[in-house]
Formats: C-alpha cells, sequence, structure tokens
C-alpha cells in the first residue's frame, strides 16, 4: 500500500479537480477522501466521499482518523486549489520519517490578487497553545499518533475538533515545522493584520470561544499545568506613597496624540490624589515640549526622560514604577489613546479594594483618530471568569486594556523591555498566584490609526511578536508545572 492517504476540502469541483490532479501525480498517494458537507457527490475509482458536519468538528476529526489506513494523512484545509512544490509530499514523507512527528508542516506561497508571496510559519513550542497557531493549510500526521489523539477526544466539538486534536498529538509527538515552501495556496482573506486582530469577539464566534476554553483546559490538565481558582489575599497595606494612583504614559515620537492622551487622564475625577507619569522615550518630534509645557500647566504631570537610551515601552514603565513619584496603583494609559470619561480612573482603582485583586483589567472600545466608534466597538473580553480565566489565558493573545497593577507588586516582579507583549506577560504572571479584577464595561478608547503599533503588520514582524508571545506562554507553562509538582 503507498504510504499516504489525503483528505481534502470538497465545495466546488473545479477546484478540487485541480487538486486531486496535484495529488495523484505522486507514487505515494493511495487515495483521496472528499469532506463534504453535500451528499452523493461524483468521485472517481481514487476517490472517496465523507459525509462531515464541520470541517472542524470532534466527528470529521474520527472519520479522517478512521480511514488514515496508511502510515501518514495529508489534510489540505482550504476549498481554493492546492499546488505542490516540486517533490513536496516526498519532502513531507521523509522528514516525518526521520523526525518521527506527530505532525509536520510547512511555509508556503500565498496568491493573492495574482501576486505569489512567500508565508514564513514559525517553531510550534510548549507554548504555542492558542488556537489561531499559523500551520498553513496542509497539515501531515502520523496516522498512528492521530488515531491515539482521535481515541481520546471525548467531546463533540463542532468546531474545536481539529484544536482539540492538536494538543492532545502534541502531548504524545513533536510537531515539526519544515522551513521550506512546498506548496501554494490562493488566500481568500484579504484583511491587513490589524483588521483580523478581533474576530474573536464577534458574537456569532461565541460557542466557538467556549469550546476552545475547553479544549485547551483539559490540555492544560493533561500536561500538568492548570491552575486551581486559589488565589493569595493582598492587604493593600502599603502606604509609603504621596498619591493613591499614578497614571503611567510611556510615549515616543507622538506629538500629534500625546496631549489628549495627558489631558484625559487630568480630567479624570476621584475621591481620592493622583498623578500622571509621562516617561518620554526621548523623543525627537515635538512631543518633548508638549510634556513640558503640561507639566508646567499642571504640577500632578510628571515629565520623566530616562538616562537610559536602550529602553522599550516596559523598560519605560520600570522607570515610571520604581520612581518616588508612583503612586499605589500604576494605572496603564498608552500615548495614542484616552480614557472613556472622567470616571475611568475611580473605576479602575475601585475594583482593586472590591475584587481583591493584583492587577485589574478593563474593556475598551475601538474609534478612529477623531474618536468616533469603529468595528467591532467594544472589546471587553468577557470569556474571562474568576474561576479559569487564568488557565484560559494561555489561549488568547491579549487580555484587554486598559491594565493597571498595585504598585507593591509590580516593583518586585519587574516589566519585561519589551515593545509589545509585555502586558500580556504581566497578566500571566500575576495569575499565577493573584486573582486578576475585570471591567467589563468600557473605561478606554483605543484609537486606530496608521501609525498604531499592530494597524499593519508584514509576516516578519508578526511572526516575531507571535513567537515572543509563544515564549512567554511557554515560560509560564514551565513554571506553572512546577507549583503543581510542588503543591
Amino acid at each position: 500500500m503507498k504510504p499516504i492517504n489525503c483528505f481534502i476540502v470538497y465545495d466546488d469541483t473545479v477546484q478540487a479537480e485541480i487538486t486531486i490532479e496535484n495529488l495523484l501525480q505522486s507514487e505515494l498517494v493511495n487515495a483521496v477522501y472528499l469532506l463534504s458537507k453535500r451528499e452523493n457527490i461524483q468521485v472517481n475509482e481514487k476517490c472517496f466521499p465523507i459525509l462531515i458536519d464541520s470541517l472542524y468538528s470532534s466527528n470529521t476529526i474520527r472519520k479522517i482518523a478512521e480511514k488514515s489506513d496508511t502510515p501518514y494523512s495529508l489534510v489540505y484545509l482550504k476549498n481554493t486549489p492546492l499546488h505542490l512544490g516540486q517533490f513536496a509530499l516526498e519532502r513531507f514523507f521523509q522528514i516525518a520519517q526521520d523526525t518521527k512527528a506527530g505532525m509536520v508542516y510547512s511555509d508556503y506561497y500565498q496568491v493573492s490578487g495574482g501576486v505569489r508571496s512567500k508565508l514564513p510559519l514559525i517553531d510550534y513550542q510548549t507554548g504555542s497553545v492558542r488556537d489561531d497557531f499559523n500551520f498553513g493549510s496542509v497539515l501531515f500526521f502520523n496516522a498512528e499518533v492521530l488515531k491515539q489523539a482521535s481515541a481520546q477526544m471525548n467531546e463533540n466539538f463542532l468546531h474545536a475538533g481539529l484544536y482539540d486534536a492538536r494538543l492532545r498529538i502534541s502531548q504524545k509527538a513533536e510537531l515539526v515545522h519544515i522551513d521550506e515552501y512546498l506548496y501554494s495556496e490562493v488566500e481568500s482573506d484579504n484583511r491587513k493584520s490589524g483588521e483580523k486582530l478581533f474576530d474573536y469577539v464577534d458574537p456569532k464566534n461565541r460557542q466557538r470561544q467556549l469550546e476552545m476554553e475547553h479544549a485547551c483546559t483539559e490540555h492544560l490538565k493533561n500536561i500538568g499545568a492548570y491552575l486551581k481558582p486559589q488565589f493569595k489575599t493582598i492587604l493593600f497595606d502599603e502606604n509609603n506613597f504621596e498619591v493613591e494612583a499614578s497614571v503611567i504614559i510611556p510615549v515616543k515620537n507622538r506629538a500629534t496624540t500625546i496631549e489628549d492622551a495627558v489631558r484625559s487622564a487630568l480630567t479624570q475625577k476621584t475621591s481620592f490624589p493622583f498623578n500622571v507619569i509621562v516617561v518620554d522615550n526621548h523623543s525627537t518630534d515635538g512631543t518633548s515640549e508638549i510634556v513640558e509645557k503640561l507639566a508646567k500647566e499642571d504640577s500632578r504631570v510628571r515629565h520623566i526622560i530616562p538616562q537610559r537610551e536602550d529602553l522599550g515601552i516596559g523598560g519605560c514603565w520600570n522607570v515610571a514604577v520604581h520612581s518616588p513619584f508612583c503612586g499605589k496603583f500604576s494605572v496603564q494609559l498608552d500615548s495614542d489613546d484616552v480614557y472613556q470619561d472622567e470616571n475611568t480612573l475611580q473605576i479602575m482603582v475601585n475594583a482593586f479594594y472590591e475584587q481583591n485583586c493584583g492587577m485589574v483589567i478593563g474593556s475598551y472600545t475601538i474609534t478612529d483618530f477623531e474618536m468616533n466608534v469603529i468595528p467591532p466597538g467594544l472589546i471587553d473580553h468577557r470569556e474571562w471568569t474568576p474561576e479559569n480565566g487564568r488557565n484560559n489565558a494561555l489561549r488568547i493573545n491579549g487580555l484587554g486594556a486598559p491594565r493597571a497593577f498595585y504598585t507593591p507588586l509590580l516593583r518586585k516582579i519587574k516589566v519585561p523591555d519589551s515593545n509589545y507583549g509585555e502586558d500580556y506577560a504581566l497578566g500571566l504572571y500575576f495569575s499565577r498566584e493573584y486573582q486578576i479584577g475585570r471591567i467589563f464595561q468600557s473605561v478606554y478608547l483605543c484609537r486606530r490609526w496608521r501609525d498604531n503599533s499592530d494597524a499593519e503588520l508584514d509576516i516578519v514582524t508578526l511572526n516575531t511578536y507571535n513567537h515572543y508571545k509563544d515564549k512567554i506562554r511557554t515560560i509560564e507553562i514551565k513554571a506553572r508545572q512546577q507549583i503543581n509538582k510542588l503543591s
């Protein structure tokens, strides 16, 4: 018997025939199975239909596993034509054999608007547990490992079946990335990276999110990284602070937006004293002069220019938090953004005492530069629950905004000196021991404009950011495994 069975989506006859022809040209292919929601589709003698409910369901994974009677199974997830590179299947087969991997995936060419471009992927690691990890559309499974994973799947997910299978496979064998461009696919989603960020908050995806959380939580339990909802109590009894709260604004070259940010902080109405610490990271566009003017107008504005010139956003946060001006609570405000209204700071600080937490995360509304609400509007991360939030946090790529911290704890932990993901790392670290308080009403306006750090990312930058967050998760999972071993 030839060593590979292939499974492809069958939506359109023309599309399917092109893909089938490409696959059957290889001497390694035993049979092609057509995954379709349609009954009575016309096939040839080397193609066999499989009726499915959803491409990503648990039932579909079980059906694929059942028909995986060859050593390897190739699954193609798109309904556009697949064009394999020279000896691509031979390469998948060779590396799968050499590494004994549970699954192999490769870089690929993306065809959009008739233009072919390279789409490199990143290596899978322990922390690559987010459900949107990009493997490309060609997945090459060790059939025996896939069967073992399928046999252990005890849920009937409609959306999270493939995710569940992938996590279970990773518990048994490596997921190996081939740094070679082995196929071409047509891309049908041509939105910018910044426009795809918030797909998960679409109400129609709510059931999908719940399924993904359940699958991820089970995975964490299986690998010894699940944390029970038990948290340390905080007394908030350190009182050697001049003010109750500090709004912290790191900034570099944001002359267009910095005054809006500072003034939105200064207009806060609170029952306690607060200040605004602007850490100006050696701006050269007039930002420094604007902040200096605001500091002269209002003594609550503390303008700090770091002595060091090698700091990222996280490093600027450390400068603010460790300065003598910092209050008992440190509250985020990005230099691009503004608070929702004059009540934000009071609401954020109240949450510390009401929910007894080391960190508080609010909810925000997406607006344009003129602060008109734009889709998707409110981002409230309601997937967070006090019972399972810190486990589910390992699955998603962000926790929300604005973020606030009990300063004595933040001074002990320190902020990673990064320009991206430092807030996410802090959220995971804090949640390891302390409850994270949540505010589900909008208290913050996040302005989307051309200079946003994540408005439109090239693939190299996007991969760098995703690899960094996966590494953060890897470290966190290992730390949680150690906690459970010692408990």
